[in-house]
């Protein structure tokens, strides 16, 4: 008797546990310390993340990475093409040139970055708060019951959300 309540329990705990674990396909956020968060600075050249726009500018090649920078290829040689650099710039999306002034939206501010020498870019202005900030709380336009990884604030801001393997994750889309 005392065998089979053993067993009994064994058997009922490993399958309560069991259920309650899973693994699924979904996206979790992309962090960046908020004293980072507005840093701007060169890297050397990257590879593309999630393509954003596309902006030519004499012989450079503008391609924009969401949410993490743009990717500059001198393009003097259209047949070969070199990645030269990546302006990191979390939470961008979008930029434009006029003259050698390249406009970018970092986070909520506008910045504007002189790239006469392009390898050494300079914000010459900063206007905050121009568009809202990045939700904070859940990734955007996704379908219905998409998992997500909860954000955790403590980590710093989401600028992000990229595709992930989520192992028993709590958060979902529910629109």
């Amino acid at each position: 008797m005392m065998k089979n309540i053993f067993f009994a329990s064994v058997v009922f705990l490993l399958f309560f546990r069991g259920s309650s674990l899973f693994e699924v396909e979904g996206y979790k956020p992309v962090y960046v310390p908020k004293d980072e968060a507005k840093v701007i600075k060169v890297l050397p050249p990257q590879e593309v993340t999630t393509q954003g726009k596309i902006y030519v500018k004499g012989n450079y090649i503008f391609i924009g990475d969401v949410n993490l920078g743009v990717h500059v290829v001198d393009n003097t040689d259209p047949r070969n093409p070199k990645k030269i650099a990546f302006i990191q710039i979390y939470g961008n999306h979008d930029i434009a040139i006029k003259d050698n002034i390249l406009y970018a939206d970092n986070i909520d501010d506008l910045v504007a970055m002189d790239i006469s020498d392009i390898q050494n870019p300079v914000v010459v202005k900063r206007i905050e708060k121009v568009y809202k900030l990045p939700n904070q709380r859940y990734p955007e336009d996704l379908a219905f019951h998409t998992w997500f990884e909860c954000p955790d604030p403590s980590k710093g801001l989401v600028v992000g959300w990229i595709p992930a393997t989520l192992q028993s994750p709590k958060c979902f889309t529910s629109y």
